[in-house]
């Protein structure tokens, strides 16, 4: 699929992550048709988004002809329905489409007997947001202060995204400087900066070339070594270190799946759940070390009888964006009251948000992190429609910044194959960060020379990605 871009894409669910991969993916030039079997929802994404939209279910075969099937390259199966969601990844197979991706939570819909309707298929992919945000917010909490964290060439290369705070070692300091620091053999780079000039309205994302000089609130991209990560938090102002006790706001399969992980670390867990049934469930089925409240996360007294105050971290995972974000703020207030000074930052406190229009508010209210289930299906998505089979490996997008993090594997006899980064005639936009050669990773420079099987961590502004993908196939 890499080798004829735009691609033909039908989307089929324009809920939150549908209608985001839509989006997403139409603004990079692909020819989206959207699907939506209910007509409010129907009418709104035809005001909100410029793409083809559909009414109709993704399992009927008239619906998926209207929508161009027999022309499409991948179908993305995004409904809340999984048993939907697969009958129409079915039905677009039949059709000739090469690769589909379908969102299936129900664990018994992960059985062998379903993945055998799809034997022999090799581009298919099964994601589940629910999941996908779990993982996220467990990389959150190794790293107090990020606000995006991802591992990419099998843990070889971390990316940390983070607003520098005015403490951060890196304030102040220019790239010339700190790469003369780095000397001969770096272990990060920063791959993006996302700061708003004096006179501008809106935060710019640059691929920094030349001499800039880091200040305090840019938002930074860096990419680093594994080893390097102390290092590199330590810069950026950052803590390493998990912490002893957390409270999850919301008991859905999010919540479930987070601490089942966080209980099997060892942490102190608690969970508060507004509805009683699902929360005697979660009594049930969680390990009987979780604590679990029957309340809700906007009542103050059920917050303070769940110990916000004393908490490490506070986890918000409702689908309710404003309770998310006042029981955050509930819960930072009441860690400064706690410990007796208004300077103590509180718990940290990671919000799962639905609408993206929020982000910039909850950053001035000192919401540390904030986690959307768009971008970890995206994610997801993307990596399909970069690349032709092994070539892009792994996708990273943003909430906070307009640049990817893409990871490549390098194929014999491609373009870049045996040459150096400097002779490759690289965009602007466009940073080959890291190198990863028989499981060893290097930064990437100028003088690096590329070879056949190496993995490569780059960053690009999506419009320029296709071009950066062209030279891997």
């Amino acid at each position: 699929m890499g080798k004829d871009w735009p691609v033909r894409i039908i989307v089929v669910g324009a809920g939150e992550v549908g209608s985001y991969v839509a989006e997403r993916l139409s603004s990079q030039g692909h020819h989206v048709a959207l699907i939506e079997s209910d007509p409010v929802r129907f009418r709104e994404i035809q005001e909100q988004l410029d793409v083809m939209t559909i009414l109709g279910s993704g399992t009927d075969p008239l619906t998926l002809g209207a929508a161009g099937v027999k022309d499409a390259d991948l179908l993305v199966a995004v409904t809340p329905n999984d048993e939907t969601n697969i009958l129409s990844a079915l039905l677009a197979r039949g059709s000739g489409v090469s690769k589909t991706v379908v969102r299936v939570e129900s664990r018994r819909l992960r059985h062998a007997d379903v993945e055998a309707l799809f034997d022999g298929v090799d581009d298919h992919l099964v994601i589940d947001p629910d999941e996908e945000v779990a993982h996220a917010v467990l990389r959150l909490m190794e790293y107090p202060g990020a606000m995006e964290v991802n591992q990419m060439a099998g843990g070889e290369v971390e990316v940390l995204t983070a607003r520098l705070p005015g403490h951060a070692p890196l304030v102040g300091v220019s790239l010339k400087a700190l790469g003369a620091e780095l000397e001969p053999d770096w272990d990060f780079i920063v791959g993006s900066i996302t700061r708003r000039e004096d006179d501008a309205s809106e935060e710019v994302t640059i691929i920094p070339r030349g001499d800039w000089i880091l200040r305090e609130g840019d938002l930074l991209t860096v990419i680093c070594k594994r080893r390097a990560l102390r290092d590199v938090t330590a810069r950026m102002g950052l803590a390493h270190d998990m912490p002893d006790r957390a409270l999850l706001l919301g008991g859905g399969r999010t919540a479930q799946m987070l601490a089942e992980s966080l209980i099997q670390r060892g942490l102190d867990v608690a969970i508060i759940e507004k509805k009683k049934e699902r929360a005697d469930e979660l009594c049930a089925e969680l390990d009987p070390a979780v604590t679990v409240y029957w309340g809700d996360i906007t009542d103050a007294s059920m917050l303070e009888e769940a110990g916000v105050a004393s908490q490490d971290v506070v986890i918000a995972l409702t689908g309710a964006d404003d309770a998310n974000v006042l029981a955050c703020l509930y819960a930072k207030a009441a860690g400064r009251r706690h410990r007796r000074s208004r300077e103590a930052a509180g718990p940290e406190t990671i919000a799962v948000v639905h609408r993206l229009q929020l982000l910039d508010l909850l950053e001035t209210h000192e919401v540390d992190a904030t986690l959307s289930p768009r971008t970890a299906t995206a994610n997801s998505v993307l990596r399909f429609v970069r690349g032709e089979g092994e070539t892009v490996a792994a996708v990273a997008t943003s909430l906070h910044g307009d640049a990817e993090v893409l990871e490549f594997a390098v194929a014999d006899g491609c373009r870049c194959d045996g040459r150096l980064i400097a002779d490759l005639g690289l965009h602007e936009d466009v940073l080959i960060a890291a190198i990863v050669r028989d499981g060893k990773p290097q930064i990437g420079r100028g003088r690096s020379t590329l070879r056949a099987r190496d993995h490569v961590i780059a960053v690009t502004r999506p419009d320029s990605a296709p071009l950066l993908s062209s030279l891997f196939e």
